[in-house]
């Protein structure tokens, strides 16, 4: 079964879901709330604005569940910022709203789950903080005692219980959770779809604007009208600036080994690294002698890693170091996380726009808790309720907190733009190995080109469509990434990931290049073939 998805590599989600055939749009059409991003965000508020009677409309450049819902490890669990942060930050008032909401959400899912009797393998768990020794050491007991004053219910350890290492000193949340996440979009996706909702995948939206009788999107297919619009595509491509300056990409890294069942606890687990590791397992149905144990970690800026195989070989090697039943490697993937600079997601109305584009961003990699979360604020902006959380989650806020993070992620996005002044990394493209692509110099331009495996070349402009920023060379993903605001492109120059919206410009090799292209390639077959010797 090959899964629609947005890179190169696979998680378990994929292999263990049905494809999603949905068509593309058929033509114009008119709705109360066009959803773009079929991912969970996207999904879940469709499902809520669908249940207050709204006429939905959910597109998608891919497919359902293409983008990051499918790279996601799937813990519901505390904020990244854990809640001494939180507290410390914004106060111990909006610290509880932060917990409320968290909660919330978990309960949200839960209920639809049940109610939908969508089969995701969804289960309450305790989760569990560490101290990674030799990382930062976070002050446990100060953070149970803000979880607690925020209304979590959290307590203190001399360990983690059932693991093969000693952790020392631990904090326990109760009851958290994890679920397979594509299923879950399997059975939403159903659920919309039995209720009349339109599901269109392979319909990027190019635009979206303001109209005297609506907000019109425009795509490849057809224009939608929509009296509302929620852009749930991880990082929104609605504005050109304003969000992208409050937010940065991360790519994060996962591995999945396979463990004897019963050998490692269900718990979920978290370290307080830098970057950090986060550990869960899952059951495989079609071998229940055995579970998946998923660790995930090893971040770093998207597009500051060109050949970034090493993480799969560090997240292995911690691993292995701690879990000496884990056996062979079966999964490696990596996904895409949005840091906001606060800590905190963007949640709610679009910033200079009007009261009808909504957007969820900033993940954190609290993505499956945050989606919940921005799917009931929306709802209740749309349906003119209160909602505790608006101002808190509100994108138009100021980054009043974590200002030192926010004027390193600036001064780290401005100089890559200095890599315009740079040669290329190859004098010619017959430099570039099959299944490997590199930046060459083309005059005063430069060239995004891509060897595929059978030696045929694929050129395209080194320079990002959103602001201009040169992309670098992903070798897992065998994707182009902007190492500036986090687009992402495919080898063709195909959008993958915004903010970027429109592809990367075709472009030819210089003539003289494309010769010496022709004879690399050739020798190259004949030394695969075995017909050349020395």
């Amino acid at each position: 079964m090959t899964f629609t998805t947005n890179g190169r590599s696979s998680s378990v989600w994929m292999d263990d879901a049905s494809e999603l055939n949905y068509p593309p749009l058929p033509g114009d059409l008119d709705t109360d709330v066009c959803v773009i991003g079929a991912g969970i965000a996207g999904l879940t508020t469709a499902y809520l604005l669908m249940k207050e009677g709204k006429r939905v409309t959910v597109i998608d450049a891919l497919g359902v569940g293409a983008g990051e819902s499918g790279r996601t490890t799937a813990h519901f669990f505390p904020p990244d910022e854990w809640y001494a942060g939180i507290e410390e930050k914004f106060g111990a008032r909006q610290s509880r709203l932060v917990a409320d909401s968290y909660g919330r959400a978990i309960r949200l899912v839960e209920e639809i789950v049940a109610r939908e009797a969508i089969e995701c393998g969804f289960e309450r768990l305790d989760g569990y903080l560490f101290n990674l020794p030799g990382g930062k050491e976070k002050d446990l007991a100060a953070e149970v005692q803000a979880a607690v004053r925020a209304g979590v219910q959290a307590g203190l350890g001399d360990r983690v219980p059932g693991l093969p290492f000693d952790t020392g000193p631990c904090v326990r949340y109760h009851a958290q959770a994890q679920f397979h996440p594509v299923q879950y979009l399997v059975g939403l996706a159903g659920c919309l779809a039995r209720n009349g909702a339109g599901i269109y995948a392979r319909t990027p939206a190019l635009q979206v604007e303001q109209t005297d009788h609506g907000q019109r999107i425009s795509t490849p297919h057809g224009r939608i009208l929509a009296g509302v619009v929620v852009v749930a595509t991880n990082t929104p491509f609605n504005n050109r600036v304003v969000m992208h300056t409050k937010q940065a990409g991360y790519r994060s890294y996962v591995i999945g080994a396979l463990v004897p069942a019963g050998s490692v606890p269900r718990i979920l687990l978290w370290d307080t690294g830098s970057p950090y590791h986060y550990i869960r397992l899952h059951s495989l149905w079609h071998r229940p002698s055995h579970e998946l144990l998923l660790v995930g970690g090893a971040d770093h800026k998207v597009g500051q890693d060109w050949h970034p195989e090493h993480c799969f070989a560090e997240l292995e090697q911690w691993t292995r170091s701690r879990f000496p039943m884990a056996l062979s490697v079966e999964y490696r993937w990596s996904g895409e996380v949005m840091e906001p600079a606060d800590g905190l997601a963007f949640l709610g109305r679009n910033p200079l726009d009007s009261d009808s584009v909504y957007i969820i961003t900033g993940d954190s990699g609290n993505g499956m808790t945050h989606t919940a979360i921005g799917a009931m604020i929306i709802r209740d902006m749309v349906m003119r309720r209160a909602n505790p959380w608006i101002a808190l989650y509100d994108p138009a806020r100021k980054a009043t907190h974590g200002l030192g993070e926010f004027a390193r992620e600036q001064a780290n996005t401005v100089s890559q733009y200095a890599d315009w002044m740079k040669g290329g990394e190859v004098e010619s493209a017959a430099e570039i190995p099959p299944g490997q692509g590199a930046i060459v110099r083309d005059g005063a331009a430069k060239l995004a080109v891509y060897r595929d495996d059978e030696g045929g070349l694929h050129a395209v402009s080194a320079r990002c469509t959103h602001l201009g920023c040169q992309v670098h060379w992903n070798s897992v993903e065998r994707s182009w990434d902007c190492p500036c605001h986090a687009s992402r492109f495919a080898t063709d120059g195909a959008v993958l990931h915004g903010p970027a919206n429109t592809p990367l410009k075709a472009a030819q090799l210089p003539a003289i290049d494309d010769a010496a292209v022709r004879a690399a390639a050739g020798a190259a077959s004949g030394i695969a073939s075995g017909t050349l010797r020395k």
